[in-house]
């Protein structure tokens, strides 16, 4: 079979095989880190924390740390303030002159923003840690118990989280340099898939026992989200190639250019981030009434407290088209690749240099940006008709939104490295025809 061919060529491989027992080793690291409860805390308490983050907000942290948050872990915080300091670092990258300049300053620029994100994100851990342990104390209140007493177990849960944290970003940068794939990436998608058979086996049982449909129902299911994955993989595929033709430069006695080549401007430029700032906003409602000393809400407040519900979805969905148009155009300049393409010699066929290739630019990515705005927004809110459904809480977070991106853009990505590899050394590569398409570029997990 040509799967087993497949895993034969790439164990034979000594440089490959190297890393994916690097990042298996990795992985079963952090993996057994989750479970390592804060000093202090008695884990058979934490049954009030665990029901918390079965849905809303803290759903999605605690499956982005792959169930250190509802497990009281060392690595609770898990990645996400990395990755907040990370889109922080990127939005005054363009709006800050001097961070732009920075960026611009090549390898020892990067690594004064690397410096700088990590700065950043020690900062937000050191808010974060004390916040945590306040949820927590009133989540234990909540079946009778109560953390440690004193100022240093504050401080020193504090550190610990932080440290965890780090240690979390360490990983996932050997991943990066000794391993397979994008490491943050990695420790992301670890988080998500490992509440995949928990969640499938759950959805199976309930379907028999607690359910109507049984069988056939839960077949249905199955169905209905290898459809919304292949749909996702084409969001995160899709392309539209400009040609681009390079004029003749006769240097010496030699010729150099005249050939033509593409620009792919990708559907869906803004990858999840669009759905991060809509849910950002989506989740203020909620504070507030979770501040709230009437429990029982009505009108405005219930219409977006219920995540099913109509208006919810299409404000969701409405917020997600527009930060999707916002995001592309604070990140693709057509105006600088106007002027690089026109200082290396370079033109679109039929369309004059500078002003005219700059607004063609512009139309094209109004164009393919507006399906793949709407499309994203589909997959957005797709859990939601899961929910509707039938589909248990945990089992419906696979069925689109942030988690579905990042699984399918991260295997994509983790693949298409390892046919890099297989057919560096002249072996088949993973499919019988064509190639594996990463996200193109496509800004780490996010």
């Amino acid at each position: 079979m040509r799967a087993i061919d497949t895993i034969k060529n790439i164990w034979n491989i000594e440089d490959l095989r190297n890393r994916i027992l690097t990042t298996l080793l990795f992985v079963a690291i952090y993996r057994f880190g989750t479970y390592v409860v804060l000093p202090g805390i008695d884990p058979t308490t934490l049954t009030s924390l665990q029901e918390q983050t079965r849905g809303g907000l803290l759903a999605l942290l605690d499956m982005f740390s792959g169930g250190a948050f509802s497990n009281a872990s060392i690595f609770a915080l898990g990645i996400m303030p990395y990755i907040s300091a990370s889109i922080v670092i990127q939005l005054l990258a363009i709006a800050v002159p001097a961070v732009q300049k920075m960026q611009r300053e090549g390898e020892s620029g990067r690594r004064k923003l690397n410096q700088w994100t990590r700065y950043l994100t020690i900062a937000i851990l050191l808010l974060q840690g004390p916040t945590y342990l306040v949820n927590l104390s009133v989540q234990l209140r909540n079946v009778g118990a109560a953390l440690p007493e004193g100022l240093w177990f504050t401080i020193s849960s504090t550190v610990i989280l932080a440290a965890g944290s780090m240690f979390i970003l360490w990983l996932g940068e050997r991943i990066t340099d000794k391993g397979v794939g994008n490491g943050i990436s990695f420790i992301i998608l670890v988080g998500i898939i490992a509440r995949l058979p928990h969640s499938l086996y759950q959805e199976f049982v309930s379907r028999f026992f607690e359910k109507s449909g049984g069988l056939v129902m839960f077949l249905f299911e199955m169905l209905f989200l290898l459809l919304v994955i292949a749909g996702a993989i084409l969001l995160v595929q899709g392309t539209r190639k400009v040609p681009v033709q390079y004029a003749k430069r006769i240097i010496g006695n030699k010729q150099y250019g005249g050939t033509r080549q593409y620009i792919p401007l990708k559907v869906n430029a803004a990858n999840v981030m669009p759905i991060i700032f809509a849910q950002a906003i989506m989740f203020i409602p909620i504070s507030i009434v979770g501040f709230s000393k009437h429990a029982d809400q009505t009108g405005f407040w219930a219409a977006f407290m219920d995540n099913t519900g109509l208006w919810y979805n299409v404000v969701f969905a409405v917020l997600i088209i527009a930060f999707t148009y916002f995001y592309t155009a604070i990140t693709i300049n057509p105006t600088q690749m106007s002027d690089d393409l026109k200082r290396n010699n370079g033109f679109i066929p039929g369309i004059k240099p500078g002003r005219a290739t700059k607004e063609y630019l512009d139309t094209i990515m109004d164009r393919i940006t507006l399906p793949g705005a709407f499309f994203l927004a589909l997959v957005a809110i797709m859990p939601a008709f899961a929910r509707i459904a039938g589909v248990s809480m945990e089992f419906s977070q696979f069925f689109g939104g942030t988690s579905l991106l990042i699984m399918v853009g991260v295997v994509l990505d983790t693949l298409q490295q390892i046919e890099s590899h297989l057919l560096m050394r002249h072996y088949d590569g993973l499919l019988k025809s064509g190639r594996i398409k990463g996200r193109n570029a496509a800004a780490g997990a996010y």
